[in-house]
């Protein structure tokens, strides 16, 4: 069990690279954004008495796209380790 933890870790790692270093930037590409994390909503202005509030939608989109990819790559994995068994 602490083997699959260590290397379910470092697929995490991987995943989230391949989201951050290849899949963003060409999805950015095509709605003219670099990082999706800085998309937000001002909600309320920032005051000399509060900070500003602010919606950020942009870290549920790149929070998303990220599920997608590790979801999609484990189905992969899945499938060919079942494939290989038969």
């Amino acid at each position: 069990l602490a083997v699959a933890v260590i290397i379910g870790a470092a697929f995490n790692k991987i995943v989230s690279s391949l989201v951050a270093d290849i899949i963003t930037p060409l999805i950015s590409l095509a709605l003219g954004k670099v990082d999706f994390t800085e998309l937000n909503v001002i909600l309320r202005p920032e005051t000399e008495e509060l900070a500003a509030l602010t919606l950020n939608y942009g870290t549920f989109i790149q929070t998303i796209i990220d599920f997608l990819i590790i979801g999609l790559t484990i189905f992969i994995i899945v499938k060919i380790a079942i494939c290989e068994i038969n």
